[in-house]
């Protein structure tokens, strides 16, 4: 893997510094956000929503949230679809895998450097 890339089988060789759509960047720049989080979370448990059902029972407005929903639509995370004249948003389950994938790889790798610390301090 090439210095400041991610695995291509998660990330398709997708430079860290880019932050187009889907790309790694954007999927944890979208997830760093208590807002954004927060929608996350209730799409997580109960899907389609609408941004009224996204709205209610929070202090935020419409277009705010509206603009959190793209956030997340531009970064994989979140979908719209029509049903009438009420725009319903859901979860893409597969970027939020995608970023655990990554995150696991990571977690493996520095295991595996402090296994070897641990030998190389022990013998």
């Amino acid at each position: 893997m090439a210095a400041g890339r991610f695995s291509s089988s998660i990330w398709n060789n997708t430079p860290v510094t880019q932050t187009s759509a889907r790309s790694p960047v954007a999927v944890f720049a979208a997830l760093g956000d208590t807002t954004r989080l927060r929608l996350v979370e209730r799409m997580a448990r109960r899907q389609p929503l609408s941004i009224t059902q996204l709205v209610s029972g929070t202090e935020m407005t419409r277009q705010a949230v509206t603009k959190h929903l793209h956030v997340l639509a531009h970064a994989g995370l979140a979908s719209p679809s029509r049903r009438g004249r009420e725009q319903l948003w859901s979860l893409d389950q597969k970027h939020l895998d995608h970023a655990r994938e990554y995150l696991d790889r990571i977690s493996r790798q520095w295991d595996d450097a402090l296994s070897r610390l641990k030998f190389f301090a022990e013998t």
